[in-house]
């Protein structure tokens, strides 16, 4: 029986199904966390940034697809949530964020702490409100609630201190709020004319992205009923590349070409589920393009559409199947398989040990990880270049997950959103790919490992560089610079903290110290030194990118860092020489 406000709180997450809040504890917010320790049942996950709390909650929640909870006191800790949760918003995933407040009667006079957090959260919420009393309480929490899990995506809800503290609102009762799946189709006509579309089109490419995620079989149906092959979005290779013999890879700017091909060939694109942002993409103009999304608003925000269906993929899917005429030309599909096995070997050939000159080649690290991890790990991938060489060489198999703050592009996700998986999935293997930038930004969240005792491990790509900067740098013809990182030996820092930690200088050692950070019993560090000079290209190169890395190869030899470019030459004609 609830006695206070927060009690309330805490026993209707526990009959939602919620059984952790990620966080901070402060004044403002004692009232919840003392009803948790009451409670006993709700764990309280101590982290040491309110920023890895919310990217912990969104970890979980993309894991799951259930809610998920975080909480902060008042002023700097609500602010400290902030990217976390925008990161959450940007990944559709459901999560709750509980903002204590200040006293209700300092509101407004410029009080310690003060923030307005209902305001300063609603760009990234789909909902945000204050409780203002107690009675209050229940109907907002639980419309906060239902709305994260019906919108996939953040609600939070302003509780001032002194309300968690107050006594429950009489004859209210915790009811639970649960995930629901409903089935969403779009009508007869527009389905009709989708097919109208695509029976008369000779060479149809399928992009797909997040939204397949639980439509496996009703995607390879489509593809096998239009000989279509299929290009995912990063998002979507998780959920799309297994067992898929239309598979031709992902296109953007960390695709390859394969994908890039597929698209600029076909005559009609079927979009399903995907909000795919890059433009320079997409099939020529007057290409007919039909998309499926659950959220109608997201159709033709890219490219225009021929004809929108809103549903869900599955559901849409389905009811496509039946009207489509079965094609049995397959010269486009056979071209694209092609074209895509030519570009899968000549990746394939870059994951190598051999001439490290500079580093171990970033490509072999996760290839290496591909084939040590097992066969239903799940990877976190920092933004930048670790998260193009999981694009590329992690394989994925219908158990596997690859989560990434791959909409947000935020630095420093990875740690905290393993954190989050770890915790729901104790027995499972967790490996993130962090970058050097990325784990130094957040690196006391490798005391939150030791702490809960999540055996995470955390493979480094130590370049000494934010080198996704670089490149980008590069591209526009700018000499690089801020971009150095004087990194520490972070297998020497894990090491002190706690944790399992072995540094690698050679290839040769990669595969010992990676199968013994797997093997340990508790969180691991592997800090690889790998080459700063790969570069990570796009599958379509533009004359104003060559234009640029002309002029950026002219400036740096002016500004007197020669060595560097004749490091760059040497990887590239390396690079060639293995394809």
């Amino acid at each position: 029986m609830a006695t206070t406000c927060a009690d309330y709180i805490v026993a209707t997450l526990k009959a939602s199904g919620v059984r952790r809040v990620y966080g901070i504890p402060g004044d403002s917010l004692n009232g919840f966390t003392d009803a948790l320790r009451r409670d006993g049942e709700v764990a309280w996950q101590h982290v040491r940034h309110e920023e890895a709390a919310a990217f912990a909650a969104a970890g979980e929640a993309a894991m799951t697809g259930d809610l998920a909870v975080t909480a902060a006191s008042c002023g700097p800790g609500n602010l400290h949530l902030i990217n976390g949760l925008w990161d959450a918003s940007r990944s559709r995933v459901p999560v709750l964020a509980i903002a204590a407040h200040i006293p209700r009667e300092e509101i407004g006079g410029g009080y310690f702490q003060e923030t307005h957090p209902q305001d300063f959260y609603r760009e990234l919420a789909v909902y945000t409100e204050l409780v203002s009393i107690p009675e209050q309480l229940p109907h907002v929490l639980e419309i906060a609630m239902r709305t994260a899990l019906t919108k996939r995506g953040v609600a939070v809800v302003v509780i001032p201190g002194e309300i968690f503290l107050a006594g429950a609102p009489a004859n209210f009762k915790a009811r639970p709020v649960r995930t629901t799946t409903p089935i969403v189709r779009p009508d007869d006509d527009a389905l009709a004319a989708a097919a109208g579309v695509l029976n008369r089109a000779k060479a149809v490419t399928i992009l797909a992205g997040a939204g397949v995620a639980g439509a496996h079989d009703e995607l390879i149906d489509l593809a096998a009923r239009l000989k279509a092959p299929i290009v995912h979005a990063l998002r979507g290779k998780e959920f799309v590349e297994f067992d898929n013999p239309y598979d031709v890879g992902m296109t953007g700017l960390i695709g390859w070409s394969s994908g890039y091909r597929a698209m600029e060939h076909c005559d009609a694109l079927l979009m399903l589920g995907t909000d795919f942002p890059y433009r320079a993409f997409y099939p020529p103009e007057g290409t007919p393009i039909i998309q499926v999304d659950v959220r109608g608003e997201q159709i033709g925000r890219r490219a225009p559409v021929e004809v929108p269906l809103v549903g869900t993929v599955k559901d849409t899917a389905r009811a496509l199947v039946p009207l489509l005429e079965p094609k049995s030309d397959s010269e486009h599909l056979d071209a694209m398989l092609a074209h895509y096995q030519r570009a899968r070997r000549r990746l394939d050939a870059l994951a190598t040990s051999k001439h490290e000159r500079s580093g171990i080649h970033p490509q072999f690290v996760a290839a290496t990880i591909d084939r040590l991890a097992a066969e239903d790990a799940v990877f976190l991938a920092d933004v930048g270049t670790p998260t193009v060489w999981a694009a590329r060489y992690l394989r994925m198999n219908g158990r596997r997950r690859l989560i990434g703050s791959f909409t947000h592009a935020t630095m420093a996700n990875a740690l905290p959103q393993a954190i989050g998986v770890q915790a729901n999935e104790p027995r499972r293997q967790v490996v993130t790919l962090s970058g050097d930038g990325g784990i130094a930004m957040l690196l006391g969240e490798l005391i939150t490992l030791r702490q809960l005792q999540l055996p995470v491990k955390v493979v480094v790509f130590n370049n000494a560089a934010l080198a996704f900067v670089e490149l980008e740098m590069k591209a526009a013809g700018i000499v690089n610079y801020g971009t150095d990182l004087e990194n520490p030996d972070f297998a020497a820092i894990a090491t002190a903290a706690g944790l399992f930690g072995v540094r690698v200088e050679r290839g040769a050692d990669l595969e010992g110290a990676l199968t013994a950070a797997f093997a340990h019993d508790g969180p691991a560090v592997v800090d690889v030194q790998t080459a700063r000079q790969e570069l990570a290209l796009p599958p379509k190169i533009t004359l104003e990118q060559v234009k640029g890395f002309t002029l950026y190869a002219t400036r740096t030899i002016l500004s007197g860092d020669g060595e560097e470019i004749l490091e760059i030459a040497r990887t590239n004609l390396r690079d060639l020489r293995n394809e």
